[in-house]
């Protein structure tokens, strides 16, 4: 029998390298997908993978006809995954009052939430055919609340959570897993540039092995670190007032060219 098949999108860094890594490790063969191809496989190369090993697309989450595509050209090399991991995302500050940040909002969405849905959409019917598979979205602790200056992010990640959620109802009578994995912060591109303390701040491989674990333990939702679910149920609960007042003053997270 042929080893299980992972697919992951935004595995040219961060945690989608991680978990490609991980993924690796225990003895998955891999369907890498991102724009920069070059950079997985100088990652592959540097950490020994063998080529028979891994199939490399290129693909624009933000396009959806680009990352269908890559899904389709999966199928017809590897076959029908066992895992998809929709990892690919961007996070960048906006300010509502400057027009050109509406259109960072917009692509936001286009790569966080319709790329998801995108990256999923080839593989639904094949897996349900199948009568198994996990899909795998990620989201983010920042989708629980609302922080200020990441009006466009912690949206996004809200809706990944919502989106997961109703398509694993419409998945389970056909045997296929939807699992919601919320990264607190993550040591990675996306967190480098911040310019406030980052509580729990995790490397990507920690991370990694977690989410594999609990990919393989067959939960539909968990907040990695834990310690980062407790600080975002506690942020729920807080009456706006008192939320507010926390959150006065808070560096917002860059825009665009800052």
């Amino acid at each position: 029998m042929a080893s299980p098949l992972v697919f992951i999108t935004g595995a040219s860094s961060g945690i989608g390298q991680a978990l490609a890594l991980r993924f690796h490790r225990a003895g998955y063969r891999l369907a890498l997908v991102a724009r920069r191809t070059d950079a997985i496989k100088i990652w592959s190369d540097a950490h020994g993978i063998s080529a028979d090993s891994y199939e490399i697309y290129s693909a624009d989450v933000a396009v959806t006809d680009s990352i269908v595509a890559a899904g389709e050209a999966c199928l017809a090399r590897q076959g029908v995954p066992d895992v998809v991991i929709a990892n690919a995302g961007i996070s960048v500050g906006i300010d509502t009052a400057v027009r050109d940040d509406i259109d960072v909002m917009a692509r936001t969405f286009a790569i966080n939430n319709i790329g998801v849905a995108a990256t999923f959409h080839p593989f639904v019917t094949a897996m349900a055919q199948r009568g198994s598979g996990t899909l795998v979205g990620i989201g983010s602790v920042a989708g629980i609340r609302g922080l200020p200056g990441h009006g466009a992010y912690c949206a996004s990640k809200a809706a990944v959570i919502s989106y997961c959620e109703s398509l694993r109802g419409e998945m389970r009578p056909h045997g296929v897993r939807v699992v919601t994995l919320s990264p607190g912060y993550i040591d990675t591109p996306l967190t480098q540039q911040n310019r406030y303390r980052m509580p729990f701040l995790m490397q990507p491989d920690d991370f990694a092995d977690r989410a594999f674990r609990a990919i393989a333990g067959g939960v539909s939702y968990r907040v990695i670190p834990w310690q980062m679910g407790v600080v975002a149920k506690v942020l729920r609960l807080l009456p706006n007032a008192v939320f507010d007042k926390l959150l006065a003053g808070r560096p917002r997270k860059r825009r665009q060219h800052e």
